[in-house]
């Protein structure tokens, strides 16, 4: 076999493997070791093996199961080196017995309790947020810095921290009693939520604009957490709210890429390539919990009503048919929630829809103070300007956008943007970001 090929085959292969694996992998070594650190690094080391044996040894059949071997034995070797009494010499040894482990909860789900380790009350809630999307995830630092809006050297320090403090206190490696789950649902629910937001707009040049594989991890596991709720709690009723905002977003990721690989926005998306089984999964969720409820919006959570809104967009036949009322009646609802400034951004792209451009373009321009470092607020800007004639600061908009973006979908969808605006301004919508929040 050429070189070269075998060299691209071996990288395509290892990263499949990271993509699709890590968790498994990590999750199993902490296991096995109880600790982050050893659990991260060794599954690295075995990674940056694997690139330079494979290329001479071919990849093996079972990579995965390569990998873990290979991590399992760095472990073992680093205790080992790390000895310096009888009784921690003795512990090295017996890292080598292949017996089953000790029970680590009532769930069996190795990456479930890695989950609620990461997500222990013990951090804040940036912390949980930064480690999980590490250890769970597997974003590199760079990716979660990008996402924190911090310099990767902050950001690396900031999960440094958090797996000391982890180790520190003792977090065991354990899905929680039942009784003791519902006071750490919100936080798990955040992180999985932006794990799935990961891979339904992954960050990073030279990555698939859409990652499968984290957004079918994130709803398996929001499905195990449901599984631990009572069924009557609000934390449920989040939790499929959760479920069902997932559900509904994945549904459209056959429509959301062109052939090209460009981004392709919602309304311009073709709605038979979305995929049925999970809208109707998704509503029939939502449709409980406003039953539940008393069809009252001002009853639903966070997630329910993000869930409620993309649900008019799924029911909607064409875009022209989107009820925009009822989405912004629905923003309305959240922003009494969660007041932030990206979901103002969003409910500013509904207004305009309703309403008109003009008064979009005044809500937006006031959160220019928080969000001047995030792309879709440049995006959202430049659509705007375009709408309403103001042709060179779209195109400036766009720039700026442009240069914040980190998915390359996306910036090749933004720069056609741009490029169009030079000869005549847009006269259609800007459902920019199919009524997702970040």
């Amino acid at each position: 076999m050429d070189e070269r090929i075998q060299a691209v085959d071996v990288d395509a292969e290892i990263a499949r493997t990271h993509r699709e694996e890590w968790t498994m992998i990590v999750a199993g070594l902490v296991r096995r070791y109880g600790d982050l650190d050893i659990a991260e690094e060794t599954a690295a080391e075995a990674f940056a093996t694997a690139v330079q044996r494979w290329r001479v040894d071919g990849v093996p059949p079972k990579p995965g199961a390569w990998i873990t071997t290979t991590a399992h034995r760095k472990a073992i070797d680093r205790l080992r080196r790390e000895a310096r009494r009888d009784d921690k010499q003795t512990e090295a040894f017996m890292l080598q017995d292949d017996s089953p482990a000790e029970p680590t909860g009532f769930i069996d789900d190795d990456r479930l309790r890695l989950v609620f380790t990461c997500c222990d009350p013990v951090l804040s809630v940036q912390d949980r947020i930064a480690l999980t999307l590490r250890m769970v995830g597997g974003l590199t630092v760079a990716e979660i810095a990008r996402a924190f809006l911090v310099p990767q050297a902050t950001m690396g320090q900031r999960i440094s921290r958090a797996k000391a403090k982890i180790k520190a206190a003792g977090v065991p490696f354990t899905v929680p009693e039942r009784e003791d789950v519902v006071p750490r649902v919100a936080g798990v629910l955040a992180v999985l939520y932006l794990i799935f937001n990961e891979g339904y707009f992954a960050s990073g040049e030279n990555v698939d604009p859409i990652r499968r594989d984290l957004t079918e991890e994130a709803i398996r596991l929001a499905r195990l957490v449901r599984a631990l709720l009572p069924s009557d709690s609000d934390e449920d009723a989040e939790a499929a709210g959760l479920l069902a905002l997932m559900l509904l977003t994945q549904a459209r990721s056959d429509a959301r890429l062109s052939a090209g690989g460009e981004l392709v926005r919602l309304d311009e998306q073709d709605r038979t390539a979305w995929d049925r089984q999970p809208i109707n999964e998704g509503i029939a969720l939502l449709d409980e919990r406003l039953e539940a409820c008393g069809r009252d919006i001002r009853a639903l959570g966070r997630y329910q009503l993000l869930a409620a809104i993309n649900a008019v967009h799924a029911t909607a036949p064409r875009a022209q048919d989107t009820d925009w009322a009822k989405i912004v009646a629905l923003y309305n609802a959240l922003e009494r929630l969660d007041p932030s400034p990206i979901v103002r951004l969003n409910r500013a792209i509904a207004i305009s829809e309703y309403d008109s451009p003009d008064v979009a373009l005044a809500i937006v321009d006031q959160l220019g103070e928080d969000l001047d470092g995030h792309h879709a607020f440049h995006t959202t800007r430049a659509e705007l300007l375009s709408l309403t004639g103001r042709s060179d600061a779209a195109r400036g908009a766009y720039d700026r956008a442009i240069e914040l973006a980190v998915n390359d979908a996306e910036i090749t969808h933004l720069m056609r943007r741009r490029d169009e605006v030079t000869t005549t301004h847009h006269t259609d919508g800007i459902t920019t970001n199919e009524g997702e929040t970040a």
